[in-house]
């Protein structure tokens, strides 16, 4: 054994706990008291490992420690836990006996499995995302309640309802057809994209980036494109968080304030990984047809290949955002495309098309409008509504970071010369 550093202990942890669930639900249909098990072999395992170092192989160790809990459960029939009946009824007690005394167990990654469980149509789409950021992607509630902008007790309503209608559905764990594999596909790649993006820019905290979430994503993609590399959209999904990924360490300070695009230092940008997602995207869109994530990485490719901000091509991606816009017309897309016109055809014309989205009830509560805005009015020379914009946007924001950077912005133009 080892011992691990805090961090690093808590970093694998938080690595290991969606493959230990999914491990977990392979032998138990119970999403709820499998997670109970699970959350419990965590905490024994922080204290466990500080004391004594890391096991030789912390995962096994980690499903082990939640099957024998599981286990217990059954045994003792406490009232405690009132899903103990069903667990009872799935679990024969042979195998709740062989269980207990497994030595070994398969080193198999279910994280992939536990996804498409997530993604089951009986879920809507914001109850399969909430419930996989919280089962996948390690969320607290509160945190995807946030980023949800609802109530947490209402987050939690929806994350055990969620997870009642999967346990309802009868259906085994890792047993879906290819069929019921290609009917949850399309789910699969939106949850891991907004699970990627909650990680590279955190919408709440102290931090700007949640490099693990955004990892993670990354790694189950690769997955997935290996499970359906014939899918050009799965593909086209990868090559954007590769060519996305490849800036982090561009992004942040030392300090994490926040570095915008056109300021980083393009010599940290991973040119691995940049060179596998050009790759990547340029197999992929010659075969068609052409879907929103390959469109969106033809225009990450352009921002990774430019040697300098002033080299950006940004009437090819003027051009992108317009295919773009006809393929998924959502207000991301649109605050974007309304950027790339400000640098086309200048920063007024960028701004009459904010004004188009003014009245959008998607845009009314959040801050990008606000800071989109702000950023246009500022190349245009209007510091006084550039700097009214910023400050908007930081009180709107629950990011720290964003904050700072919006209000930094908004400073500099208030005490520079006119």
């Amino acid at each position: 054994m080892s011992a691990p550093g805090a961090a690093d202990s808590q970093h694998l942890l938080r690595e290991l706990a969606p493959q230990v669930l999914g491990s977990v639900m392979r032998r138990h249909r119970d999403f709820a008291a499998a997670e109970d098990a699970v959350q419990e072999a965590l905490l024994a395992a922080a204290t466990q490992w500080a004391r004594d170092g890391l096991p030789d192989n912390p995962r096994a160790w980690l499903v082990r420690v939640a099957l024998r809990r599981m286990t217990d459960q059954v045994r003792a029939d406490s009232a405690r836990r009132r899903r103990d009946a069903l667990v009872v009824s799935l679990v024969p007690a042979e195998q709740q006996l062989e269980l207990a005394r497994a030595p070994t167990l398969e080193e198999g990654d279910d994280t992939l499995e536990l996804l498409f469980m997530c993604c089951h149509p009986a879920l809507s789409p914001a109850s399969a995302i909430a419930l996989t950021l919280r089962a996948v992607g390690g969320l607290t509630t509160f945190e995807i309640a946030k980023a949800f902008m609802v109530p947490e007790s209402t987050l939690g309503q929806r994350i055990s309802r969620a997870k009642q209608s999967i346990k309802d559905s009868g259906v085994p764990f890792g047993e879906l057809s290819a069929a019921e594999r290609g009917a949850r596909l399309m789910a699969v790649t939106h949850v891991l994209y907004l699970m990627f993006n909650e990680g590279y820019t955190a919408s709440v905290g102290p931090e700007l980036q949640r490099i693990d979430l955004s990892s993670e994503a990354l790694r189950l993609t690769r997955l997935l494109q290996r499970l359906a590399p014939d899918d050009n959209e799965v593909s086209g999904l990868l090559a954007l968080m590769l060519l996305t990924h490849a800036r982090r360490r561009a992004r942040s300070t030392a300090s994490g304030e926040l570095i915008p695009l056109d300021e980083q230092d393009r010599s940290l940008w991973d040119r691995d990984a940049i060179t596998e997602g050009v790759a990547l995207i340029s197999a992929t869109l010659p075969r068609g047809p052409v879907g929103p994530f390959q469109v969106q990485a033809a225009i990450a490719a352009i921002h990774d290949e430019a040697a300098s901000a002033a080299q950006t091509d940004w009437a090819q991606i003027l051009m992108l955002y317009d295919v773009l816009q006809q393929l998924s017309d959502g207000p991301a897309v649109a605050l974007n495309r309304a950027v790339a016109v400000a640098m086309v055809h200048g920063p007024q014309a960028g701004l009459a098309c904010l004004d188009q989205l003014s009245h959008d009830p998607r845009l009314s509560q959040g801050h990008r409008l606000d800071a989109v805005r702000g950023h246009l009015l500022e190349r245009a020379g209007e510091r006084e509504r550039a700097i009214h914009c910023y400050q908007r946007a930081a009180e709107r924001t629950t990011s720290l970071p964003e904050q700072n950077y919006l209000r930094l912005r908004a400073a500099r133009l208030r005490e520079a010369p006119a």
